[in-house]
Formats: C-alpha cells, sequence, structure tokens
C-alpha cells in the first residue's frame, strides 16, 4: 500500500467513461436523423494476450456508445500479402468508417508496410505517415489514440500546461515522439517546453528532475523512481507491462513504467496503471471513428 490519496489520483477511467457518454449522444442524433452510425472494424493477429485484452475492450466500447463493431482474426502465420489483402478490402468497404490493425504482429510482418497501406481517412489508430505529417504541420488531422489522449486527460484535468517544461521518457512512434510533438503546440492544453529523452540520453534522471510534467512510455516497468521526480510533478504513466505474479489468478500483474509506491506521494498528480492513460486510448479512437464517419477530418468519398 502506498501514501497516496484520491486527492492526486487522475482517474482515467471516469474521463474515458465522460468522453463516450459525449460520443453515445451524438450517435443517437445520427440514429434520429437516420443516418448511418459508425462503423469500427480492428484486425487482431494472432494469440498475444495483451492484445485479446485491448481488442476486446475495444468491442466492448463500441457497444457502449452505439457503433457498429467488427473483429476480423487471423492466425499468426497469415502471409504480409494476405493481411495487405484484407486492409486494402477495408479501404474499399463503404460500410466500414475506419480499423486498426492491432499490434504487435509476428515478425514475419513489417508493421509499417501494413499502417501505411490503411488509408489515412480511415486510420482511426492515427498512426499513417499523412496523419503524423498532418498534425506536425498543424493540419486537421485522425491524431495517435494515446497521445492525444493523454492531452485531453491533462486539459480535463484542469492541469495547467503553457510555460512548464515536460520531459517526455521514450521516442516511440506510436507515444513518445508524437506526444512530445501535441505538447509544445500553439494550443490550449499544450505550450510546453518539452525535452524528448530516450535510451541514449544521459543523465536522465536530473533532466527528469526539473520536469513540470513527466511523461513515462518507455516500455520498462517501474522505470521512473522517485529520485527522478521533483516534488509537485504531474505524473503520465503509459507503461502497460505484464509482470508474472502468482498471487494472481491471471497470473500476472499489470505494471506501469513508473514505480507507483515511491513517486505517488511526490506527485501533484499521477495516473495509475491501470486506469489512467489505457482507457483514454479507447476513448481517442471512439472519438476518431466518429471523426472520420462524419467526414471531419477527410472528406466523405460519394457513394
Amino acid at each position: 500500500m502506498t501514501s497516496v490519496t484520491t486527492n492526486n489520483l487522475i482517474d482515467g477511467k471516469q474521463t474515458a467513461e465522460d468522453i463516450k457518454v459525449e460520443i453515445a449522444a451524438e450517435v443517437a442524433i445520427l440514429k434520429a436523423e437516420g443516418k448511418k452510425v459508425p462503423h469500427l472494424a480492428a484486425i487482431l493477429v494472432g494469440h498475444d494476450g495483451g492484445s485479446e485484452t485491448y481488442v476486446r475492450n475495444k468491442v466492448l466500447a463500441c457497444e457502449r456508445v452505439g457503433f457498429q463493431s467488427t473483429l476480423l482474426r487471423y492466425e499468426d502465420d497469415i502471409t504480409e500479402a494476405d493481411l495487405l489483402a484484407k486492409v486494402a478490402e477495408l479501404n474499399h468497404d463503404p460500410e466500414i468508417d475506419g480499423f486498426i490493425v492491432q499490434l504487435p504482429l509476428p515478425a514475419h510482418i513489417n508493421p509499417e508496410k501494413v499502417i501505411e497501406a490503411i488509408r489515412p481517412e480511415k486510420d482511426v489508430d492515427g498512426f499513417h505517415p499523412m496523419n503524423i505529417g498532418r498534425m506536425v504541420a498543424g493540419l486537421p488531422a485522425l491524431l495517435p489514440a494515446t497521445p492525444s489522449g493523454i492531452v485531453e486527460l491533462l486539459s480535463r484535468q484542469g492541469i495547467k500546461t503553457s510555460g512548464k517544461h515536460a520531459v517526455v521518457i521514450g521516442r516511440s512512434n506510436i507515444v513518445g515522439t508524437p506526444v512530445s510533438i501535441l505538447l509544445a503546440k500553439n494550443l490550449d492544453t499544450a505550450n510546453c517546453t518539452v525535452t524528448l529523452c530516450h535510451s541514449r540520453t544521459e543523465n536522465l534522471a536530473e533532466i527528469c528532475r526539473t520536469a513540470d510534467i513527466v511523461v513515462a512510455a518507455i516500455g520498462r516497468p517501474e522505470f521512473v523512481t522517485a529520485d527522478m521526480v521533483q516534488p509537485g510533478a504531474v505524473v503520465i504513466d503509459v507503461g502497460t507491462t505484464r509482470v508474472p505474479d502468482a498471487s494472481k489468478k491471471s497470473g500476472y500483474t499489470l505494471k506501469g513504467d513508473v514505480n507507483f509506491a515511491e513517486v505517488a506521494p511526490l506527485a501533484s498528480a499521477i495516473t495509475p496503471v491501470p486506469g489512467g492513460v489505457g482507457p483514454m486510448t479507447i476513448a481517442m479512437l471512439l472519438l476518431n471513428t466518429l471523426r472520420a464517419a462524419k467526414g471531419d477530418i477527410y472528406p466523405k468519398a460519394s457513394a
């Protein structure tokens, strides 16, 4: 047990639920007007435990907001060519407003090739180079779900970001790099001075101690310790690593990238794992699907 109280705990689960209520209200209006409801499809390859959980939660979230959803499952021996053929099929299916290919993929499939094959207007994960490029240029885009979820979480918590120093640990294309870009933007919830750290960064702990906001997205359980965080910092933990735990029925415990027991008492606000960033990722995926269905970012192709 830790000395953390609910006063400094950022409830991503409740914030995500608030967003789902807003989305469900929009979907209800679409239904009332006789319009097509958004349809999200997901491709799941193999039987990775984490991926199974994420995709199941995404399907349940679709039901929660009134979306249609389709889950396409394939064994991990599917060829890259066959997977790309399925992506092409979904690209041209007018019933599908957006779709995702759940990562990670088997080693014989190039994830970059798959991501680039998805049409930008259906790329509700926000990973396509077109959407990333539009984000960097400050143009409307389907934003990467986890980074935009982090920014939305900060916004809805009323956390001041303008002029603050944000340190992002991890430079992946999925989280670290895009969230560093979003936090530096001239937006209401942004305007940070951002330092992007990674495995080659020298004096990492020293740099982290200068941060008003720490975003830990390095994929190493309990990497961020108390000596890396200044008192009063806001700490956003993106990590979700399954660590073996014989005391659990599942056989594992989910650990974040932050040593919660050490860091939580220091932080002015901190996200838990689970229940922090994870639910926000799914909420922003739903929001991207709604935007894709409405043609908010890219004009809808005529039937």
